[in-house]
């Protein structure tokens, strides 16, 4: 492990964090809020560690994929510490785990929450909390790649690979840095353009800004108490689109732009995934639509609530909670499903089920002809093994993971859909769950204890497992 090169790029890490907190100053600048004070204090005694840590670049610039993992995990943990600090500081969450709760879920566009009344945080707070679900969605890392030259030949490779989400990452153009501006341009481009069609709906210009980043990083941090009930038709059509939009492989867009349509739509992760979102919302539209008693309604609130949770946003128009149980089925395997590989939602992914699914096809066809060769391709291209090796190893320690956290919630005393679900939200970013945590309710009630695993299970759960798992390893921190 090297040691100073970590220290060194964690320092840079800290000088950009100390920006991003002056953006609530100017918010709160601008709305008069003297909570702004507390981001202004954060941000000088970060930016003073940062400086410090940068001020000797190492002579040793090695850095491997083991320095990638560790530095990708602990500077998800730094920020999101940090981050929590001028919550705790100015009294609205006066309670440091709670706000860390807050923050860890911000990031992770996980979009759980133990507040009970946004409306009453000042304007800089909530700003604060739906830019974390931007910075998150895309990635922390990622941006600090576009921004700064990292030291190290192959230091960007392994950075964007230990943070980029899906069973694998392939660049779009040859150059990993050029790679990482253009999935930053065309991130901000959609978040723009949503912007521009909330104000078209009469939403004011910080209430779309908020809702844009929200959307965006698939975060799903809302400034309104009852969610997006209380939106215009038009506004929440407009968020639906947008969050499934955001759930899309970004490498589709890139496709698009350049002009290898057929290319985009040979993607077979999209195609299965728009036919999942489709079916799905169908289904429950027929399902609900005694409650809603007209097409149209039923099916928008199907189509929102299916993007919602498929997309890991944590939106909702309504509370699914109260849903038929064939709904509530649905939505608790979209849970698991999740967005594509490659955009900003989470979950297992789309791409991974199709592995699974195929693999469980190859093991039929060779039991029933033991001679044959099957190969197991995506997109007409053979799946690696080692691909497939990752896949199936993600899907073990998932798994074990997420046991081992419901075990640990049970001592809560919560009732079993409670339990189950919010360590299945909190695991695959998606934020309600059913029963106490569902849409409209919140984690507030639950112990420290259990706070704290779901902390871990959010952060493990964004940066797929390995990154934090690897903190864990005695060989991870050998020099």
């Amino acid at each position: 492990m090297n040691y100073r090169i970590l220290v060194y790029t964690l320092g840079w890490i800290l000088n950009f964090q100390a920006l991003f907190l002056l953006l609530p100053c100017l918010v709160a600048l601008v709305y008069q809020e003297p909570s702004g004070w507390n981001f202004l204090f954060t941000a000088l005694v970060v930016s003073i560690i940062g400086i410090i840590l940068t001020c000797k670049k190492p002579q040793n610039n090695q850095f491997h994929a083991r320095e990638g993992f560790v530095l990708v995990a602990v500077s998800w943990i730094l920020i999101s510490l940090i981050s929590a600090i001028p919550l705790c500081i100015s009294g609205e969450v006066p309670n440091y785990i709670d706000a860390l709760f807050e923050m860890v879920s911000g990031y992770t566009t996980t979009g759980a929450s133990i507040l009970t009344a946004v409306e009453e945080l000042p304007k800089c707070m909530n700003f604060w909390r739906c830019f974390s679900n931007w910075i998150g969605g895309m990635g922390v890392i990622v941006f600090i790649v576009t921004i700064l030259p990292m030291t190290g030949s192959n230091a960007n490779m392994y950075l964007m690979r230990a943070e980029s989400p899906g069973p694998s990452f392939g660049k779009l153009v040859p150059k990993l840095k050029k790679t990482a501006s253009l999935l930053y341009i065309m991130y901000i481009v959609l978040t723009l353009t949503q912007l521009v069609l909330l104000l078209f709906g009469g939403l004011d210009f910080f209430e779309s800004l908020c809702i844009s980043t929200a959307t965006a990083g698939t975060g799903g941090f809302g400034i309104r108490n009852d969610g997006f009930s209380g939106y215009s038709s038009y506004v929440q059509i407009v968020v639906t689109v947008f969050m499934f939009l955001f759930g899309v492989n970004f490498k589709f867009y890139f496709l698009i732009v350049m002009k290898k349509l057929k290319d985009a739509f040979l993607i077979e992760e999209v195609r299965w995934y728009a036919i999942l979102y489709a079916v799905a919302t169908i289904l429950i539209a027929i399902d609900i639509f005694h409650l809603f008693g007209s097409v149209g309604e039923s099916l928008k609130h199907s189509a929102f609530q299916v993007a919602t949770v498929m997309t890991t946003t944590g939106f909702a128009t309504t509370d699914f909670n109260q849903w038929p149980i064939f709904s509530q089925m649905i939505m608790l395997i979209l849970m698991f499903v999740g967005a594509c590989a490659g955009s900003t939602g989470g979950g297992m992914k789309i791409s991974r089920f199709i592995i699974y699914i195929k693999s469980a096809q190859k093991e039929i066809a060779c039991l029933l002809h033991p001679n044959s060769v099957k190969k197991i391709k995506m997109d007409d291209k053979v799946v690696d093994h080692e691909t497939l090796r990752s896949a199936n190893v993600y899907l073990i320690i998932y798994v074990l993971l997420v046991s081992a956290s419901v075990l640990l919630v049970s001592l809560n005393g919560f009732d079993l859909i409670t339990t189950v679900t919010s360590v299945i939200a909190t695991f695959n970013n998606i934020g309600p769950g059913l029963g106490v945590v569902g849409p409209m309710g919140n984690y507030s009630s639950l112990s420290v204890l259990s706070k704290l695993v779901l902390i871990f299970d959010m952060l493990a759960g964004r940066l797929e497992i390995f990154p934090i798992v690897m903190l864990f390893f005695r060989d991870t921190w050998k020099r």
